[in-house]
């Protein structure tokens, strides 16, 4: 690339892998842009000093967003396609690391209010960005075929940023606080 303007979307669409057109609100780029998003929101939460268990994890988590972001740029299975590297053995890493986490987590009893740290508030965010780019997945594959493990991984990844945020502020002495439901 020589610069990074084109001046190709000024019309309002964006190219697909293969060639495609598409605007810019279409389920092609809103499902693409949510996985964008989180993965820079990630990239934000790994800027802080976390523990280098959860950085590592974080950072294998950016790359497999990358390839499913890819992937979904490609409509319908062109030849251009990238070779996607998410599968089950993907989402059960995901469960193991939710899993090990979990152990030395307190079990939940009640609900949690999304905060404490700035890297625990930032993986909260994450979370809730993983559920959009799911939601923007689901809607996209009523158009297009998607494979169903890529739905399954979003849905733990974002099982996974909430545990990641619990044990960040675990590990920065940051209590849990809980909704009061409108008692003061």
């Amino acid at each position: 690339m020589a610069r990074i303007y084109t001046r190709t979307g000024d019309d309002g669409t964006t190219g697909l892998i293969g060639g495609k057109r598409v605007t810019k609100d279409s389920p092609y780029t809103q499902a693409c842009g949510s996985l964008d998003e989180l993965n820079a929101l990630i990239g934000v939460a790994r800027s802080h000093s976390l523990p280098e268990d959860v950085d590592r994890v974080l950072q294998q988590v950016q790359d497999e967003l990358f390839t499913i972001g890819a992937e979904l740029a490609v409509p319908g299975g062109s030849p251009r396609a990238p070779e996607s590297k998410i599968g089950d053995d993907e989402i059960r890493r995901l469960e193991t690391e939710i899993d090990a986490i979990e152990d030395r987590l307190e079990p939940l009893r009640q609900f949690i209010l999304p905060g404490g740290s700035v890297a625990g508030a930032e993986l909260h965010l994450a979370r809730t960005v993983a559920r959009r780019a799911e939601r923007n997945c689901v809607a996209l594959s009523r158009m297009e075929t998607i494979r169903p493990v890529i739905l399954r991984y979003l849905n733990r990844l974002s099982d996974l940023c909430f545990v990641l945020a619990r044990h960040v502020n675990k590990q920065q002495s940051i209590p849990e606080q809980h909704p009061t439901f409108g008692r003061h």
